[in-house]
């Protein structure tokens, strides 16, 4: 497996290796002595799977005080994947990584905790797949507004699908008081 660092150093794009022939492929999704050593450290305690379609965009979400770190993939179809770094104090403090995932790359990307986490579904469908280091905690979860003009994030789509959770999300700045600090 190869890992890349981003253009935030702490998210990892990670190139599992796969092994195909005629029948079809095998790769490993996760092994965690590997994986520790590419920078992805902690357990996971709880996997999710989302199935979205065309045109969807889901967050920007993190949790705050209980934060998660997530490795995700795509399993079926076609997304970009957004983390955006929320950790007060952070020399990216603001900044964010723009990833395709797919199917076809079957790229993983490591969000580390204190980042906030997005994707907009390029494919018809998509099937997304993530682990989690700390379980979901639906009080804890914060909505940061996808269309935030201090992020500057280009989305495909100007007018996604987006949840109304989504769409009355706060801007970055509102959120402040509420953001983790850099450790």
């Amino acid at each position: 497996m190869k890992h890349l660092e981003t253009n935030i150093p702490d998210v990892l794009l990670i190139e599992p290796e796969i092994y195909g022939d005629d029948r079809g492929f095998f790769m490993e999704l996760f092994q965690s002595a590997r994986y520790a050593a590419a920078g992805v450290r902690g357990t996971f305690v709880q996997d999710n799977l989302s199935r979205s379609a065309k045109g969807v965009l889901r967050g920007l979400h993190f949790q705050n005080p209980k934060p998660q770190g997530k490795l995700v993939t795509v399993l079926h179809g076609c997304v970009l994947d957004v983390a955006v770094d929320v950790r007060v104090g952070s020399p990216t403090y603001g900044r964010h990584v723009k990833i395709e995932l797919s199917e076809r790359n079957r790229r993983q990307l490591w969000i580390p905790r204190g980042f906030a986490h997005g994707f907009f579904v390029l494919s018809e469908v998509a099937e997304f797949y993530y682990k989690c280091d700390e379980f979901y905690s639906a009080s804890d979860e914060i909505v940061l507004r996808w269309d935030d003009p201090e992020l500057n994030i280009e989305w495909p789509s100007e007018f996604p699908v987006v949840s109304p959770r989504d769409k009355n999300g706060s801007r970055l700045s509102e959120l402040l008081p509420m953001l983790p600090r850099c450790s």
